[in-house]
């Protein structure tokens, strides 16, 4: 059986964990949930679901547990990258079934984002703009 338990180490918890992901991130977006996927060693999680959500503590709660017991079960199988999932307000009172689905779907996609070129390179298949006329 695979271990999945949700150690301190597999969890996003700094500020500048957060900072590092969204400054490199890449994003995509669910129905019910935002993802931004930033390349790292490990897979990592950090999540944040508002009052926007739910006003409601009890329901904040269950979308969250629903969260991370979706990353605990795939952790194994996810690439190595910080994945920090905002939940949308549309996630209010959907069934659990509803939100592992948009998790699964978010996730796949997010497999085929492509990294962003480093600052001040080009991304592949891009060609330099042309350089002006030497008369001008």
């Amino acid at each position: 059986m695979p271990d999945v338990r949700f150690p301190r180490s597999a969890r996003l918890r700094k500020l500048a964990e957060f900072k590092h992901c969204f400054a490199h991130g890449l994003r995509a977006s669910g129905r019910y949930f935002r993802l931004v996927k930033s390349q790292r060693d490990t897979a990592r999680l950090g999540s944040a679901i508002s009052r926007k959500v739910d006003g409601r503590a009890v329901e904040r709660n269950r979308i969250r547990r629903i969260v991370r017991e979706w990353f605990r079960h795939r952790r194994a199988e996810l690439p190595a990258a910080d994945y920090f999932v905002n939940a949308r307000p549309e996630a209010r009172n959907v069934p659990a079934a509803d939100l592992r689905r948009d998790l699964d779907a978010l996730f796949r996609r997010s497999l085929a984002l492509k990294p962003a070129p480093a600052p001040g390179t080009m991304a592949d298949g891009v060609a330099p703009l042309p350089s002006p006329p030497a008369d001008a």
